[in-house]
């Protein structure tokens, strides 16, 4: 692909203007970017290392927490290190990268939450048949078309925009490059390229939400037929998943779901979905699994 443009780099005005709350950002920034790498690589490394976690659905787990940490790798650091500088600026194949690898990870967990989904529904409707049709094979083919949902996603993103002309300004007012800020600045009319983006990521993300939210709905609705134990197993695994959804999904309908257009309020909406919410899956996902904590604890206190 050809770049045809006269700018090299962009120029994010950020969070905040005021140095003391770029301060004060940071420290929040970073004590979040911690947790959430600590408590990923936590939920990575132990469904690797413990036996006990075996089942498809602790498999997923583990690779969400990937995805998590991936995913909040392609903002939070530069993020860290533009709250430090007084001028922030992304060179133009940066920001490319940065809108690819965003864009490729998340993606791809919204596709592996469509995975998690099936699991459970393949758990609670049909458990004679779960370890059957959840096997080894089926389970990385769903992990794979997670991957590849991700990166057509993104690679949609990169086709669009990488040959607009963007002959200046340079200014974007968000921390990250993403698609309706680098709209804003072509110079050119990219209404038509708009609609793409809605359908890309507006579209595909209320038919996603309202899909899950069907399928949780469905499933929730067949325990009535089960144990009293049976029934509060299966709430507290599927209302985490819900929660986990609707964390992800609310906002990015919110970004996405409307006239292509940019507010200033967005990017306050990016934080939520680029930095809190993968601190968050962890946590919502191992406060209310019992296996996981259990399998956590004996991994962690071996002599």
């Amino acid at each position: 692909m050809e770049q045809r443009n006269n700018v090299t780099e962009f120029v994010l005005l950020g969070l905040t203007q005021s140095l003391q709350g770029q301060k004060i950002l940071f420290a929040v920034f970073l004590l979040i970017y911690v947790v959430t790498m600590a408590g990923n690589l936590l939920v990575v490394v132990t469904v690797m290392l413990s036996p006990a976690l075996g089942a498809p659905i602790y498999f997923f787990l583990g690779y969400l927490s990937f995805m998590d940490v991936a995913y909040s790798n392609t903002a939070t650091p530069n993020l860290l290190i533009d709250l430090l500088h007084g001028k922030k600026t992304i060179s133009f194949q940066a920001c490319m990268t940065q809108l690819f690898l965003e864009h490729f990870f998340g993606g791809a967990e919204i596709s592996l939450l469509v995975a998690m989904a099936y699991d459970r529904y393949v758990a609670i409707c049909k458990p004679l048949h779960y370890l059957t049709i959840m096997n080894q094979r089926m389970c990385f083919l769903l992990l794979l078309l997670a991957w590849f949902g991700g990166f057509v996603h993104a690679i949609l993103h990169i086709v669009f925009v990488y040959n607009l002309p963007f002959c200046g300004p340079n200014i974007i007012d968000h921390f990250i490059c993403d698609m309706y800020p680098l709209l804003k600045l072509a110079c050119m009319d990219t209404y038509v390229i708009g609609l793409t983006v809605l359908a890309n990521d507006g579209a595909i993300c209320v038919v996603i939400f309202t899909i899950l939210l069907v399928s949780y709905g469905v499933l929730l609705h067949s325990l009535k037929s089960r144990s009293q134990e049976g029934r509060r197993k299966a709430l507290s695994t599927c209302g985490s998943h819900i929660a986990v959804v609707v964390l992800f999904f609310v906002p990015c309908i919110v970004l996405f779901v409307r006239p292509p257009a940019t507010l200033s309020a967005d990017k306050y909406l990016a934080v939520f979905y680029t930095v809190i919410t993968p601190m968050l899956n962890p946590v919502i996902y191992t406060l209310r699994n019992a296996e996981m904590k259990s399998a956590m604890k004996k991994l962690w206190t071996r002599k």
